[in-house]
């Protein structure tokens, strides 16, 4: 049984926002099309009335402006229903509370920034072909198919771009719920377009539909006067022969127009008889359409004369009405055509001439725009790019608007930034510093204990020393205590002296290496020392913390002991010291364990490895180790040790330092030192 997803509440808001607004804005495109079309194709007057218009065609203009919305919507919503599901998905799971993958989150990233513009495209086919295709079925003529394309072009560039921005305006929104669930980003996401490219591809269409609108209406109303004027020349002429009755018949009409002087070779005169029995035309391809026909009957005494071939005008008529005889009616007149090709072409001409020159204006502006964007845009790129910041790096305010805002609060940021950065340097050295005094402190208690044993010995020799003294000072004058007696004493007395030398020697290095340890962490004083040294230290100051947790420290060398190394070895001490007091914590008071510490040669580094068996890292301790400040301590822990470890084998030793863990199974540190033989 297969059961449906319940949607969420806020995702179904933001699809019934989604579609609303592509209702909404189609409503719109078929609205202003319908009214805006008649002054662009400059429809015969009266003509968009319904009873007219279902007697010529078969569906009335707003019928078909009715089923262009139903389809092109319906194409529209499910192209959007198609692109969307992705982020559809996405929010449920985001309202859900549900875990989302970073690779879920990039992908509705890239749709965000994708989908306005392959809607925009969508509209764009959708507009132009559902246009054309009623287009070829309105209109006959090719010059009012032209016209009608060039309009659904603009029009559709202007809703595509209204629907670009509004479904960005929704889109950016989703993305910024993304960063609620990640602080993970990239640079670029989906199709790239520059600043002044995607002015230019917002502004440079309105302008054209703006130019193209202003221009038709003008060729429009200048040839409608044209024909009114050619019209009435005609009038006057037809008027002045003063036709009776008695001549109206098709003869003498014949004769009567025949004499009348033709403005031009295309124009034809025509005699409709009574009841349209019969229709005369001068002209071999000359005609009279069914739609002149119907538009007289519907409109012919509020026209005052002047009939039309089609809704697209390219032929106009001027018609008398005569009585004959009988008292019926006749029709006679001139047909002409009204395209002015010569006006056409000049129009067209000036709207190529201004959209060039406005693009390239348009141009130059976003680009000197994108320009000063580019300067900002390359100082914080200097800001990342550089180790430490240019506190001279002002970024000069050279405009009074957005741009020098944009630069003032840049400058801003920088003085904020420089004093953030000093002021965590100094609390970074505070923490550094309190870190080190606590590690100091935990020394102590080994550091009394180390010192004590050779302590009391040495006491422990100088009693010895002392009875043999006395025991020689006695028998200087005994006659009874031979030569060897005197070597034996003497014997005894060197053995105490060379356990006396032993044990101040131990307490050297012990002081030798609490000094080190005593130093500040910014001492960058480079030395060179072999591993044997490094090692005989680590030793001392860890004996005491190993004993007390009762976890047994195993060294393995597979490297010469002898082999010199350059750098802080007071930091390098340190460091292997944090490594192993972690390891210790590791097995959270538990004795008996151990920890190995291995040193040994690979690809020309001293590999220095610390590994524990306890139960290994967290998931969110690995993915942020090295990168901040992390403990798994709690509030027990500051998380500097690990951080300032990394730090200190990348500044004194040009090191690094790498690890695995695995649950249950435990962790294991490497400090990778290069080797100069």
């Amino acid at each position: 049984m297969i059961y449906q997803v319940k949607h969420t509440k806020e995702q179904k808001k933001l699809k019934l926002k989604f579609i609303l607004m592509v209702l909404t804005i189609d409503l719109f495109a078929v609205v202003i099309t319908y009214f805006i079309m008649p002054l662009v194709q400059n429809f015969p007057p009266l003509s968009e009335d319904f009873a007219f218009q279902d007697s010529v065609q078969s569906l009335t203009h707003i019928q078909q402006y009715s089923i262009v919305y139903i389809i092109g919507t319906s194409i529209h919503l499910f192209t959007f229903r198609i692109l969307m599901k992705g982020i559809y998905e996405y929010l449920d799971k985001y309202y859900r509370k549900e875990k989302i993958s970073y690779d879920e989150i990039k992908n509705v990233r890239i749709d965000c920034i994708n989908i306005p513009y392959k809607v925009f495209f969508v509209q764009m086919v959708l507009i132009i072909g559902l246009g054309i295709m009623f287009n070829f079925i309105m209109l006959a003529s090719a010059f009012a198919i032209l016209k009608f394309t060039l309009m659904i072009i603009a029009i559709a560039s202007i809703v595509s771009i209204v629907l670009l921005i509004g479904s960005q305006r929704y889109l950016s929104n989703i993305i910024l719920t993304t960063y609620e669930r990640t602080d993970k980003y990239e640079r670029t996401y989906g199709f790239r377009i520059n600043n002044s490219q995607n002015l230019l591809f917002q502004m440079v269409p309105l302008i054209a539909v703006i130019l193209i609108v202003i221009s038709l209406i003008g060729y429009s109303k200048a040839v409608r006067e044209e024909g009114f004027a050619t019209g009435n020349y005609y009038k006057a002429y037809m008027e002045a022969k003063n036709i009776t009755p008695y001549q109206t018949n098709m003869e003498s009409l014949k004769e009567i127009l025949s004499s009348i002087p033709l403005q031009d070779d295309s124009h034809y005169y025509f005699i409709i008889s009574p009841n349209d029995r019969d229709i005369y035309v001068s002209s071999p391809d000359g005609n009279i359409s069914d739609f002149v026909l119907v538009y007289r009957d519907f409109f012919y005494d509020q026209t005052n004369g002047f009939l039309y071939e089609k809704f697209g005008i390219d032929e106009q008529l001027y018609t008398m009405d005569l009585k004959d005889m009988n008292g019926d009616t006749w029709y006679i007149g001139f047909k002409y055509p009204v395209v002015d090709m010569n006006l056409l072409t000049y129009y067209f001409t000036l709207i190529l001439i201004l959209l060039s020159i406005y693009t390239v204006l348009l141009y130059i502006w976003a680009h000197n725009a994108s320009i000063n964007l580019i300067k900002i845009t390359n100082s914080l790129k200097n800001i990342v790019d550089s180790e430490n910041i240019d506190r001279n790096n002002i970024l000069p305010i050279a405009s009074n608007d957005e741009f020098g805002d944009l630069a003032y609060y840049y400058n801003k940021i920088q003085e904020l930034t420089i004093a953030n950065i000093d002021q965590i340097n100094n609390s970074q050295q505070i923490l550094v510093e309190r870190e080190r005094l606590a590690s100091l402190g935990q020394m102590i208690g080994g550091i009394a204990h180390n010192l004590k044993t050779p302590i009391m010995s040495i006491s422990g020799a100088a009693e010895g020393l002392t009875d043999l003294i006395k025991e020689y000072d006695s028998s200087i004058e005994d006659p009874e205590v031979t030569p060897q007696d005197h070597h034996d004493i003497a014997k005894d007395m060197q053995n105490w002296v060379d356990k006396v030398k032993d044990y101040t020697s131990y307490m050297s290095d012990v002081i030798t290496a609490v000094k080190g340890q005593a130093v500040t962490l910014s001492d960058e004083q480079a030395v060179t020392f072999n591993i044997e040294e490094l090692v005989k230290r680590v030793n001392i100051l860890m004996k005491h913390e190993l004993k007390n947790a009762l976890v047994e420290l195993n060294v393995e060398m597979t490297v010469d002991s002898n082999l010199e190394l350059e750098g802080n070895i007071n930091s390098l001490v340190q460091v292997i010291n944090n490594m192993i007091s972690n390891a210790i914590q590791s097995y959270d008071g538990k004795p008996d364990n151990k920890i190995d510490m291995k040193l040994y040669e690979k690809d020309k580094e001293l590999i220095i490895e610390i590994r524990d068996y306890g139960p290994g890292l967290p998931k969110e301790v690995k993915e942020k180790l090295f990168k901040e400040m992390i403990t798994t301590k709690g509030k027990n822990g500051t998380g500097l040790g690990l951080f300032m470890s990394y730090s200190n084998i990348r500044a004194h030793f040009n090191g690094n330092i790498t690890f695995e863990s695995e649950e249950n199974k435990g962790t294991a540190f490497f400090i990778h030192l290069p080797i100069n033989k």
